[in-house]
C-alpha cells in the first residue's frame, strides 16, 4: 500500500519554486531561439494568470492584503504593508506593459526554426513612452 502524499510546506514549496525558476533561468540562455520564445511567452501568458508573472503578481497582491492586515494589528509596520503594496503595483504594470507584445513574442515562438531566418532590418533598442 503507498503512502498518501501531502502537499509540502508552504515554506518548502516557495523553496521549491525558487529553485525551479532558477534551473529555468539557467536553461533558458542554452536554449534555440524559438525555444526561448516558447518559455518567454509561457512566463508572461496574461491569459487567467496561466504565466509565472500574473502568478508571482497575484502572491504579492495576496501577500499584501496579509500584510495589511497584519499592519492594522500592529503586528507589522505599515511600511512593510506599503512597500509590499508597492510591489503588487508595479508588478501589474509590468504585466499590462509586456501584454502588449505578447502576440508579437507568441508568433515568434511558432515559427520553428526562428534562428534560420533571415535577420530583420534594425530597429531603436530604447523606446522612450510619455506617461
Amino acid at each position: 500500500m503507498s503512502q498518501p502524499e501531502f502537499p509540502p510546506s508552504p515554506v518548502r514549496l516557495a523553496g521549491q519554486i525558487t529553485h525551479q525558476l532558477g534551473q529555468l533561468a539557467d536553461q533558458l540562455s542554452q536554449l534555440p531561439a524559438h525555444q526561448a520564445v516558447q518559455v518567454i511567452v509561457r512566463v508572461l501568458d496574461p491569459d487567467d494568470e496561466k504565466g509565472v508573472l500574473g502568478a508571482v503578481t497575484r502572491l504579492m497582491v495576496t501577500s499584501s492584503l496579509f500584510a495589511k492586515d497584519q499592519a492594522e494589528r500592529g503586528v507589522l509596520p505599515a511600511e512593510v504593508w506599503l512597500a509590499l503594496g508597492r510591489a503588487s503595483n508595479e508588478l501589474h504594470d509590468i504585466c499590462l506593459d509586456l501584454d502588449e507584445h505578447h502576440d508579437t513574442l507568441r508568433a515568434m515562438g511558432s515559427r520553428p526554426a526562428l534562428a534560420a531566418t533571415a535577420p530583420s532590418a534594425a530597429s531603436p533598442l530604447v523606446v522612450r513612452r510619455r506617461r
